[in-house]
């Protein structure tokens, strides 16, 4: 027999984890431009070019700590700037954009999938494309 507090564990267990799975799905549908039900590398760096550009209001061609808008610790943000100005040109945020594909990646078949995206990197990744 199963107990109650067993059936409210699980219950509570599949309400925590529903909404970042479904939230997981939906960024493979709004994202996955070929219909294959995965996000490829070129994928990702498309939705972030047009994220990029979209929280670039000033078209200055770079973001800053404002711009990004959490997307990235002040840490993150120092890790990711080479040149240390403070901001992420195009290229340096689709390099971030990147090194999250990469990790969120683990069986590295060059696609990710509802599950991968629902993984802690996904997680991080999917905040770069949202």
């Amino acid at each position: 027999m199963i107990s109650r507090r067993t059936v409210a564990l699980a219950l509570t267990i599949a309400a925590l984890s529903g909404p970042a799975w479904s939230a997981s799905a939906g960024a493979v549908k709004t994202f996955d431009t070929d219909n294959d039900g995965t996000l490829d590398l070129a994928e990702v760096k498309k939705a972030a070019a047009a994220l990029f550009a979209r929280l670039d209001p000033d078209h200055d061609g770079t973001l800053d700590a404002r711009e990004l808008r959490g997307r990235l610790t002040a840490k993150e943000l120092a890790v990711a700037d080479p040149d240390h100005d403070g901001t992420l040109t195009l290229d340096e945020y689709l390099a971030v954009v990147e090194q999250r594909f990469n990790a969120a990646n683990p069986d590295k078949d060059g696609t990710l999938d509802a599950k991968e995206l629902n993984s802690r990197a996904g997680r991080a990744l999917l905040r770069l494309l949202r």
